[in-house]
């Protein structure tokens, strides 16, 4: 079915999906590299941070907790399309009152930023998903991997931005002028995909292999295999590990080693980097070796990264620490995505249980170690996506399975 050129409408489509992702990877990193500025605005402690961060969590919680149902409702056009718009507020809205020091406005402005990312980002690997059936080539980690590339081009205009003194106030309005061109570009090429019916595609297997086609959407609809929950498990370890290092680590650098503000944003910059180097490159591996042993290879890394992170006795240390984190997890999340899509009735369905259990994760987790860090510390804290890895590392051979269609076993 793929072929060496794939259709236009699917190669536009395409370029939507990955403008958006790009966006959001812009916008998130926009805000991360001035996490350090938006605290001394606000004069926020490490624990109010995290309840700030909190809006970000909120609305993510709302918007990808909802999506499944919306989806099914509206399509993914709606959703994406929303995605584009309301993060572009809620940055505007968070670098016009942090100055003001103003922290319901920031918190509303992350609201905003959670609940349209967290909407885009379920229908954004549903139709990626989709897109990789039709096209039979690897499009989740190029997905994932435009994400890197906005966070970062965001961390390193934030680096130029906070090197140069410019205030949060001007930074973040610019930034939200060039996500607005992102959506802009997404707005313009969405374009419908074909997909057949899971209940249709269900009936059809069922009346060859004899079995009544009631049965078979019931077994459809209601059996959650073990595979599935153990890759909903990974993209919850890889995601919380990601968000642990895009939240906390510039403030980590400022906070427990004494570094100034820029190389925090420099390491955050450096962590985003290699996630783009990994899923940039990452999918001849997969070809070679497999989404499992790469999956397990990665939480590997990813841990040993942690580890240095949580010992490191300097700035230097800790910031080539954050690299080998960010290599290490650059596949896992999208690899478990692609492995849940990997079905030939109930693809879609599969895709948005294991997204949302990432998402969830991601946005939820920084918080929790916000609340973690101010108690214990921020490096003790880090021991809780040390230990996620190491149960994906264990769990990682649910991702080279493919389960067969529920009709027909």
């Amino acid at each position: 079915m793929g072929t060496a050129t794939a259709p236009l409408p699917t190669r536009r489509h395409r370029v939507a999906l990955f403008a958006t992702s790009t966006m959001t990877g812009f916008g998130i990193a926009s805000w991360i590299t001035r996490t350090p500025a938006v605290r001394d605005d606000l004069g926020a402690s490490l624990e109010a941070m995290g309840l700030v961060l909190f809006g970000l969590s909120v609305g993510s919680m709302i918007g990808i907790l909802g999506a499944g149902a919306l989806i099914r409702r509206v399509g993914t056009r709606p959703l994406v399309l929303l995605g584009g718009a309301l993060p572009v507020i809620g940055v505007l809205l968070v670098g016009l009152t942090a100055p003001a020091q103003l922290p319901a406005g920031v918190w509303i402005g992350l609201f905003l930023v959670g609940f349209g990312a967290g909407v885009a980002e379920i229908g954004l690997n549903v139709e990626a998903a989709a897109v990789e059936r039709v096209i039979e080539r690897p499009v989740v980690p190029v997905l994932h991997a435009c994400f890197s590339l906005g966070t970062v081009a965001g961390g390193l205009v934030g680096i130029a931005m906070t090197a140069a003194r410019v205030p949060v106030v001007v930074h973040l309005p610019v930034a939200a002028v060039v996500m607005a061109a992102l959506a802009l570009v997404a707005a313009l090429n969405l374009r419908p995909m074909p997909r057949s019916d899971p209940a249709a595609a269900a009936s059809a297997a069922a009346a060859d292999s004899g079995i009544p086609a009631s049965t078979a959407t019931a077994r459809r609809r209601s059996v959650i295999t073990v595979q599935l929950l153990l890759l909903a498990v990974i993209t919850l370890a890889m995601a919380f590990a990601e968000g642990a290092a895009s939240d906390w680590l510039p403030l980590l650098m400022t906070s427990d080693h004494d570094a100034p503000e820029v190389l925090g944003s420099l390491v955050f910059t450096g962590f985003a980097l290699a996630m783009l180097v990994g899923r940039s490159a990452g999918t001849p591996l997969v070809t070679r070796f497999g989404r499992a042993t790469v999956v397990r290879t990665c939480a590997v890394v990813g841990a040993v990264g942690v580890v240095a992170v949580v010992l490191s006795p300097s700035p230097v240390v800790t910031a080539a620490a954050a690299v080998v984190w960010g290599l290490g997890i650059a596949l896992g999340f999208p690899l478990a995505v692609s492995a849940a899509g990997d079905h030939p009735t109930d693809g879609d369905r599969r895709v948005s249980v294991v997204a949302t259990a990432g998402y969830v994760a991601f946005l939820v987790g920084p918080p929790a170690l916000g609340f973690l860090g101010e108690h214990l510390g921020l490096r003790i804290a880090m021991l809780v996506p040390l230990a996620l890895l190491v149960v994906t590392v264990v769990i990682a051979s649910a991702a080279g399975r493919q389960t067969p269609a529920p009709s027909t076993t």
